[in-house]
């Protein structure tokens, strides 16, 4: 295991290097936050990948390849779409905003009356989001160094903190373009072949499995539209992939960077799928589904090529992990302890110590996170838990912001606040993993929003119009953006 250690290594020492020079280029709030709104279209597709395909879509997607077979992909394949139709139709807009987070859109749509109340259910989101992704550093470090678990967790967490404060969305950019191009290699160039002629081709997998292992709907059509429900929408509102799109340099690039993202995410998806029905050939009585990508990686590859696809989960996990962390740290700081302690900025400002102040956040974020990492066990709860949140709260103020002209903030707030409730209590009565709560918290949220924004005055002219300006790229204050050519 020498080689793939040094392979291991290497690769970790890289992304330290990366957030020390990114620490270089993070002068101003805009830098550190969204990387100066500069980035082209390379690097944004590649970033834009990075952050949506995390420990959940690789080791996670192997896993239901492994028990549903070709219609595991579904889960990434549900990503993938949520993504594309955020580009196609949405990233434009999001944008021209040149706003920082997504209650800060909230804001500026209703008048600024709902930035907090959003603030704390998007903060809750983006919390557990970087929890789960750190706990995935367990079952890699695990399988590479027979790692203690905490110490696993204390490990991997502490290095993306660490390339993460030192330089905020420059040192991420840099570090998710490297492991867009580890994962590409790692996943679909080597481990997806060797897997399949492992397991003797797909003549010979579909000779050894169920005639299900290849039916596209295997896994339920019940299942896949709670997929869409979930990840779809929760693509087209979270606070971790808005501040992606706030990096684009244009429209052109928000729209068409995050389409050729939104299709590579589609690929990887089968290409997991694939990966677990090989697996499953290979490994027909393994305990765990989620084992199947260590187990074929650790017992199949050579030398050299096993670290290099380890490298590939760990980037994986890595990329989401200080996405969702960033994301957790911008929220309370501009969010919620900004508001709370009534220093609240609209735009411009962009003072040297804004980029300290966020600098503290993502480190005070970072410790916490590795801490309710260790402290929590079960990853799959604690996703649902964020999801459900996100969506079942916020999915139909923020659409609704978008599309309907007559939505108002009291509508807005009553739809996150009964859509949040409704959610929560229906999970203590079903449970977490159940599909009602989704199901009902949407639809509570969408008719308490529609119920009180026509009960309610519509929103003021000037606060519309305002609104209407900043959509249309003008009234907010770009001279950042404006001072540098953009070359990246």
């Amino acid at each position: 295991m020498a080689v793939d250690y040094a392979v291991i290594i290497v690769y970790l020492a890289g992304m330290l290097a990366m957030g020390w020079w990114g620490m270089r280029r993070a002068k101003s709030k805009s830098e550190f936050l969204v990387a100066g709104r500069r980035l082209g279209p390379w690097m944004y597709s590649g970033t834009m990948a990075a952050i949506v395909l995390g420990g959940a879509s690789t080791i996670g997607g192997v896993g239901l390849g492994y028990k549903y077979g070709l219609s595991g992909a579904w889960m990434v394949f549900t990503i993938g779409l949520g993504l594309l139709a955020l580009s196609v139709f949405f990233s434009a807009r999001i944008a021209r905003l040149k706003v920082y987070t997504v209650s800060e859109m909230l804001d500026l749509r209703y008048g600024g009356k709902a930035g907090l109340i959003s603030g704390v259910v998007m903060w809750a989101y983006t919390l557990m989001l970087a929890v789960t992704s750190t706990i995935a550093y367990a079952t890699i470090f695990d399988v590479l160094f027979d790692l203690n678990r905490t110490i696993a967790i204390i490990l991997g967490g502490a290095i993306v903190v660490a390339y993460s404060t030192l330089g905020g969305m420059w040192s991420i950019t840099l570090t998710d373009m490297v492991q867009f191009v580890v994962k590409t290699i790692g996943v679909l160039l080597l481990l997806l072949p060797i897997a399949v002629i492992k397991a003797g081709g797909f003549s010979e997998m579909k000779a050894k499995l169920p005639t299900e292992y290849f039916d596209p709907l295997g896994i339920g059509g019940e299942t896949i539209f709670t997929y869409v429900l979930i990840y779809t929408f929760g693509m087209l509102i979270g606070q971790d992939i808005w501040q992606r799109v706030f990096t684009a340099k244009s429209d052109r690039t928000a729209r068409w960077g995050g389409t050729v993202a939104g299709t590579y995410c589609l690929v990887y998806a089968i290409a997991g799928a694939v990966i677990g029905t090989a697996a499953k050939v290979m490994y027909p009585k393994l305990p765990s589904a989620d084992a199947a990508f260590a187990t074929i990686v650790k017992d199949e590859l050579p030398i050299g090529v096993r670290g290099l696809v380890l490298a590939a989960a760990l980037a994986a996990v890595m990329s989401t992990s200080s996405g969702a962390l960033i994301a957790c740290a911008t929220v309370a700081n501009n969010d919620i302890w900004s508001r709370l302690r009534g220093a609240v900025s609209r735009g411009g400002g962009e003072e040297h110590d804004e980029v300290k102040g966020n600098r503290v956040f993502i480190l005070i974020m970072g410790v916490g996170v590795i801490a309710i990492a260790i402290a929590l066990n079960n990853v799959v709860e604690a996703l649902t838990v964020a999801y459900n949140l996100l969506v079942g709260g916020l999915l139909v103020p923020i659409l609704g912001g978008l599309l309907w002209r007559r939505g108002t903030a009291a509508g807005a707030l009553a739809s996150v606040a009964a859509g949040g409730l409704s959610v929560i209590g229906l999970m203590a009565t079903y449970g977490i993993l159940a599909n009602e709560p989704i199901y009902y918290g949407l639809l509570a949220s969408l008719v308490v929003y529609i119920v009180v924004s026509l009960a309610t005055k519509p929103t003021d002219a000037a606060v519309l119009a305002n609104w209407r300006e900043r959509l249309a790229g003008r009234g907010a204050d770009t001279t950042e953006s404006v001072a540098e050519t953009v070359t990246t």
